[in-house]
C-alpha cells in the first residue's frame, strides 16, 4: 500500500534561496522531487545526501552509529568495511565480544541489544532486505530515536551498502589488522 503523504513533512515553497538554488541546480528548472524537498528539510541529512559522507559527528551517538555500519556491513556480505569498523570502533563504542559476533551472527532481537538497539538492528535488517520500513517498524524505530536519528539511520545504511558494493565489488583485500567475520 502506498502512502499519499510523507512520513517526515516535505518542504513547501517558497524555498529559502539557498535550498531553491540547490533544487535548481538538480533538478534544472523541474520542481523539485519530493525526495529532495523532505531531505532539505533537515539541514544536516540535506548537506550529506548531497556531499555523500557520514563520517563526522552526527546525530547518532558512536555507538548507534557503529551498531548501524556493522550490521548493514555484515548484511551485505563486507567483511571487508566491516572489519575496518569493528577494529577501529568497537572498543570505543562499547561494544562487546557478543555484541559483535551478533552484528553478523545475531537476530535483532538477541538478549544482548537493548531495546532500543533492538529497533534500530531491526530497522537496518529491514532496509536491507525491503528498502522500506513497515509501519510497525517505523514506530519501533520512533520510539527511541528523532527524526534527525532515523535520517542519519537511512542515510547510513544506504551509504554503507555503497561502501559495501563498492569494497565486494573491487575484491578489495581484508586489511591485516582489521577483525574477521565470526565464524
Amino acid at each position: 500500500m502506498s502512502q499519499t503523504t510523507p512520513r517526515i513533512a516535505p518542504l513547501q515553497p517558497p524555498y529559502a534561496p539557498d535550498i531553491a538554488g540547490q533544487f535548481d541546480r538538480i533538478m534544472r528548472g523541474a520542481p523539485p522531487l519530493v525526495l529532495f524537498r523532505v531531505m532539505a528539510g533537515n539541514a544536516r541529512a540535506w548537506e550529506k545526501f548531497r556531499a555523500g559522507n557520514l563520517l563526522d559527528r552526527g546525530p547518532l551517538s558512536l555507538r548507534e552509529r557503529e551498531i548501524a555500519i556493522d550490521r548493514t556491513c555484515a548484511r551485505t556480505g563486507c567483511e571487508y568495511e566491516w572489519g575496518v569498523h569493528v577494529t577501529t570502533f568497537a572498543e570505543a563504542a562499547k561494544l562487546t565480544d557478543e555484541q559483535v559476533r551478533a552484528t553478523v551472527r545475531g537476530a535483532a532481537t538477541e538478549a544482548c541489544w537493548s531495546e532500543a538497539e533492538q529497533a534500530l538492528i531491526a530497522a537496518v535488517d529491514a532496509l536491507h532486505e525491503r528498502a522500506t520500513l513497515s509501519e510497525t517498524e517505523f514506530a519501533d524505530l520512533s520510539a527511541h530515536h528523532d527524526e534527525a536519528k532515523i535520517f542519519e539511520i537511512i542515510l547510513l545504511c544506504g551509504f554503507y551498502r555503497t561502501v559495501s558494493y563498492l569494497a565486494n565489488g573491487l575484491a578489495l583485500p581484508l586489511e591485516g589488522k582489521a577483525a574477521r567475520f565470526p565464524r
